[in-house]
């Protein structure tokens, strides 16, 4: 009877990775660990406490359980209230990738620059990110707008890197005022050595980067174009569509309002975003996932735990 109920937990386990429009790949679905399930003593006792106390059935669900996350680091926050809802390794520093772009983004729009002025994709882009792939040719000519798109939603690296070619005083002067906005937003486990992410000296840890999210969400520009499913560009003659690099942001599931991904192989496959859960502005941080679709199944985990907390925990009827 137990071997047969340990085998069902984990047959809904895995259900439950692939749900929220992420497939769950099979060493993922070998590797679920069978969640212990409440007896319904101790579910009857949450209940009763909630509605004696008026204790938040969320915060007496995170005391108890957690949402099974794959990610090395995480933190899951209210953004309204600050509260911290979920961290594991909160404040371990960590390589972010291209999480970066968010910094990059923020310190292309507080200099205030032509967001219509065309700027060209040329071989300092190749070189700054050589080894990774891009679909923009040398010579392709993109507005500081367009090129912004491209780096926060498809996360193009050679866009980010002509961004910050085309700063007042070039990269280097775009890098160090990468770091000064990390110090104005007091990050202390954050430091930038390039606009892209793929350097694995860019690192933070997951408590850092929920203030980085929740600044960077202040930017209109950014919610905007971080968020988009595709945009269409011109690029050597031809129209090129670009996608999202976070398929959540397709969901009807999910009310996103920022979002960023990263991968380099020392950081992992990284996720942040900002989404409506019950309502409720919250912020994810998931870092150093391991597997292709984890973070997606991480984020999707988080999203039915955070829900089922929220709703009254009563005994089943038997």
């Amino acid at each position: 009877m137990g071997k047969a109920l340990n085998l069902l937990v984990a047959a809904n386990l895995a259900f439950g990775l692939m749900s929220g429009g992420a497939r769950a790949e099979p060493e993922e679905m070998a590797a679920a660990t069978p969640q212990i399930i409440d007896s319904e003593q101790k579910t009857q006792a949450r209940a009763e406490a909630a509605k004696k106390h008026h204790v938040s059935p969320r915060r007496l669900l995170a005391d108890h359980d957690n949402p099974l996350l794959r990610s090395a680091a995480a933190l899951v926050m209210d953004q309204t209230t600050g509260e911290v809802l979920y961290e594991k390794n909160a404040n371990a520093q960590l390589p972010i990738a291209s999480i970066t772009k968010l910094m990059t983004a923020m310190v292309v729009l507080d200099a205030k620059l032509d967001l219509q002025e065309e700027l060209t994709i040329g071989r300092d882009e190749v070189r700054a990110t050589r080894g990774s792939r891009s679909r923009l040719r040398i010579g392709t000519r993109l507005t500081r707008e367009e090129l912004l798109r491209l780096a926060l939603m498809a996360s193009e690296n050679r866009a980010a890197a002509a961004l910050s070619r085309y700063y007042p005083g070039g990269r280097e002067a775009f890098v160090n005022a990468m770091n000064q906005k990390a110090q104005s937003l007091d990050l202390a486990e954050t430091h930038f050595e390039d606009p892209t992410g793929l350097k694995a000296a860019n690192v933070s840890s997951a408590r850092d980067l929920t203030r980085l999210v929740a600044a960077a969400h202040g930017y209109p520009p950014i919610r905007e174009f971080s968020t988009a499913a595709r945009y269409q560009v011109m690029v050597a003659g031809r129209s090129r569509t670009f996608h999202n690099t976070n398929r959540l942001v397709k969901s009807d599931k999910w009310e996103i309002g920022l979002s960023k991904t990263g991968y380099i192989s020392q950081a992992g496959k990284c996720l942040v975003m900002q989404a409506l859960l019950n309502n409720r502005p919250t912020i994810i941080v998931l870092l150093d996932s391991w597997g292709k679709l984890t973070r997606i199944g991480d984020a999707n985990r988080i999203r039915r735990w955070v829900e089922s907390a929220a709703l009254p925990q009563f005994p089943s009827e038997s």
